[in-house]
């Protein structure tokens, strides 16, 4: 039985009354979309176009205005300032070292916090200094490296370190009288101080000084007069040759103080033969049996008058850039410890495990597997804290004192003092600016072509 094929019939007619479905063209779709990105297109076109175009527009002129046609005259005077130039080496430096310690810190904590019991609670102590505005973290760093030890944390650990394993000098800043009567010894200021050649059995020594801090001697005895010396030795007393109301130079008057502890040398031919330290009355004696009987000098070394350790100028000329940049490193290691955290959070366990069954130790395991594969976050990361870097202001602005600031100057530093902080000049500053958004570009883009790479896998 043969069937014959009728041709389609055509669609039955849309029920009355039913609604009949649009179908939206690309072009309509494309209108929708323009709708609704007209407000952020306005605010990116006003707060980031807008700006842009106008300083490049205006490094194009002096700092008199439009008026004032310059051409690029503010290009060839940002690279011969000397200010503008140790900017671009700070500059250089941060780029360097601060990304690369941050991420590297990062890295550490986020494979340590993996293997210990209380890693979540650690990360967030780590990423805590994150909610913290560069302008308070810069006022606690302020505080942190302050010169007194009294003050600052970082010379009071630095102090309390030295102190442990060299001890402070007795009398900081005490040296003998100048001229006149009592003194009896010479010598450059913070020492030594060496006497006359004496002879032993010659009688007591007086060895005076002044200068001492009345703090240092709230506990001195009395300075006591010694009495003969013993036979063939050397003696004397070190004391305070000055007492509130007038004294007698050279002479122990009563209420001068005795300044115990200190060292005593006899020096014969530029070679210490004997030494001896100072009782708490002042006194001290030098044997017979170790001076001889030929001449000796006596001798007070350096070490009884350095000054007090008073640890590090970290905000010094020399230190001040890298102390800055600890700073920084402080704020942003937990950023890059938490992504590096998901990253690790990503990779494959039994990759790991397979690597140690096969016999390879914690850090091969580390070097040639997990860090390869963190290589795209790692990326991320140091590209980041690149373009971070690269503006960095605000810290530099508010740890740096006044005597180092220009000694740590950036280049978003020098672009508002350029402009706003004294200097006048909106078309060298406006250069600056344009210079900066060259030099953040690169990184920029680079972090867009890794985003896009990243999502068309």
């Amino acid at each position: 039985m043969s069937q014959t094929l009728s041709p389609p019939s055509p669609a039955a007619p849309a029920a009355a009354g039913a609604p009949a479905r649009r179908t939206r063209t690309p072009r309509s779709r494309g209108w929708i979309a323009a709708f609704f990105l007209l407000p952020t297109l306005i605010l990116l076109g006003a707060l980031v176009v807008y700006p842009i175009v106008w300083s490049v527009i205006r490094s194009l002129f002096g700092p008199d205005g439009f008026t004032d046609f310059v051409g690029l005259s503010n290009y060839t005077g940002v690279f011969t300032d000397h200010q503008t130039l140790i900017a671009i080496k700070n500059n250089a430096i941060w780029v360097v070292v601060a990304p690369v310690a941050a991420t590297g810190l990062g890295l550490i904590f986020a494979v340590l916090t993996e293997r210990i019991r209380w890693g979540t609670a650690f990360k967030l102590v780590v990423f805590m200094p994150m909610a913290i505005s560069m302008l308070a973290a810069g006022i606690i760093f302020r505080l942190v490296y302050d010169e007194s030890p009294d003050k600052g944390v970082a010379n009071a650990v630095v102090t309390g370190v030295h102190d442990t394993f060299f001890k402070a000098s007795a009398y900081p800043g005490a040296h003998p009288r100048v001229a006149g009567p009592g003194s009896t010894l010479t010598g450059p200021v913070g020492g030594p101080y060496t006497g006359k050649s004496t002879n032993p059995g010659d009688g007591p020594a007086a060895l005076a000084l002044v200068g001492v801090q009345p703090r240092t001697l709230t506990d001195a005895k009395q300075a006591a007069a010694p009495g003969s010396c013993p036979s063939g030795a050397l003696c004397g007393t070190v004391w305070l040759d000055f007492q509130p109301g007038g004294s007698t130079p050279g002479k122990i008057d009563r209420g001068e103080k005795a300044l115990a502890g200190v060292r005593v040398e006899a020096v014969r031919d530029g070679r210490v033969i004997a030494t001896a330290t100072a009782a708490k009355d002042g006194t001290f004696t030098l044997p017979a049996s170790r001076i001889g009987a030929s001449p000796v000098q006596l001798r007070l070394p350096e070490t009884n008058f350095t000054s007090q350790y008073r640890g590090v100028n970290w905000l010094g000329p020399t230190l001040v850039t890298w102390s800055i940049i600890g700073a920084y490193v402080w704020m942003w290691t937990g950023f890059a410890m938490v992504l590096i955290a998901a990253g690790l959070a990503g990779i494959p366990r039994e990759l790991l495990e397979a690597a140690r069954v096969d016999g390879a130790r914690e850090w091969q395991v580390f070097r040639r597997i997990t860090v390869p594969l963190l290589a795209p976050v790692l990326g991320v990361v140091l590209v980041t804290l690149v373009i971070n870097v690269l503006k960095i202001f605000d810290l530099v602005y508010v740890i740096a004192p006044g005597g180092s600031q220009q000694d740590a100057n950036v280049l978003a530093l020098q672009l508002y003092l350029s402009s706003f902080g004294g200097g006048n000049d909106q078309g060298t500053g406006s250069a600056l600016a344009v210079l900066l958004l060259a030099l953040v570009a690169p990184a920029m883009f680079l972090n867009i072509k890794r985003f896009r790479k990243e999502k068309s896998r």
